[in-house]
């Protein structure tokens, strides 16, 4: 996120670091990266770390949604790339275990924190991949995480194909013809909401419809990253290292792929020559649909709630915009 949160102090992140890792911090700043978790560049001695902190209302997929669940659900994320990691995938940069050896401790009831050591490497951001080189090479590493092992998997979350905040998507779509006033972004996401209601309301029957067939297809699950984009991606001496494991899932191997099929068609058949595994064509679909609709549900939700002006709800509402239009659902349905 690009706001570091009022409620979140770098002293509350400091006494968290003490008392889960030992870690003595002489330097602390808040790192104005990614969009999801809260990061800080930190030095302690001679040692760079790289931290984040997760809010932990922010990541509920539903109304009904705990924080416990959350907490267990991120926990098993980082828990799964962990062991990745222990198990030979050095590619993977997972927690470093605190002193109770947990991938997270708490801040508070409402914050988590996780650490990480610090990776040099040239990084980049949301976006595509600058060479079908470097695709391949991210390729190469989700091939070797989609073989994974039993004990890697038992630390994983199922897929289960669900749209975050669909329920208040729901709510939403049926109060667009009243205004709304809980922020900034409140009437022009209505507005925009309500233009494209039919289109989005066909497009979340067929992701419906989508999601029948792949549980029909009865594909074998594997371990995947969740997010392979370039934003995801440090490049090292040693090749592509992968972070940001928070999304890790079993879940069909298309859940990693098909944005960089979007990028590059030829991934398919690279992928497939790799690692012996043909492609699901429907599945490939959903995921395209599924990130659409992701983005969209949480944004909505976002600006249906009381909200701010801030950079981050300037960088959603652009992300609600460019998700929010039914010509991408039509091309990729």
């Amino acid at each position: 996120m690009f706001t570091q949160p009022e409620d979140l102090t770098d002293d509350a992140v400091v006494d968290a670091l003490m008392h889960g890792w030992g870690l003595a911090v002489d330097d602390i700043a808040y790192a104005a990266v990614g969009f999801g978790s809260h990061h800080w560049n930190v030095v302690g001695g001679d040692v760079k770390w790289f931290v984040t902190a997760d809010d932990l209302d922010a990541r509920t997929q539903h109304a009904r949604d705990t924080r416990t669940q959350v907490r267990k659900r991120l926990g098993s994320a980082l828990s799964t790339a962990y062991t990745l990691q222990q198990r030979g995938c050095s590619y993977v940069v997972a927690p470093t275990l605190s002193r109770t050896g947990s991938v997270l401790e708490d801040i508070n009831d409402r914050y988590v924190v996780a650490v990480y050591p610090h990776v040099d490497g040239r990084t980049g951001s949301y976006g595509h991949y600058e060479t079908q080189a470097e695709r391949f090479a991210v390729v190469d590493r989700l091939v070797e995480t989609h073989a994974a092992s039993d004990p890697v998997k038992s630390f994983a979350g199922t897929d289960d194909f669900a749209i975050p905040s669909r329920d208040r998507l729901t709510t939403a779509l049926a109060e667009t013809s009243s205004p709304w006033s809980t922020g900034p972004f409140a009437e022009r996401t209505r507005s925009l909401l309500s233009r494209h209601a039919d289109s989005l309301t066909a497009a979340l029957d067929n992701f419906d419809d989508l999601v029948a067939l792949v549980r029909r297809s009865g594909d074998r699950p594997v371990v995947t990253h969740g997010e392979p984009h370039r934003g995801n991606v440090i490049f090292t001496s040693e090749g592509a290292s992968l972070i940001d494991w928070d999304t890790t899932l079993l879940a069909p191997c298309e859940r990693d792929l098909w944005s960089l099929i979007d990028e590059d068609p030829e991934v398919a058949a690279y992928y497939s020559s790799k690692s012996g595994r043909s492609l699901n064509n429907d599945a490939l679909r959903l995921y395209r649909l599924w990130w659409d609709l992701c983005e969209v549900s949480l944004y909505v939700t976002e600006f249906h709630a009381p909200h701010v002006a801030s950079v981050d709800t300037e960088t959603a509402w652009e992300g609600l915009q460019e998700h929010l239009d039914p010509s991408r659902w039509t091309e990729k349905t």
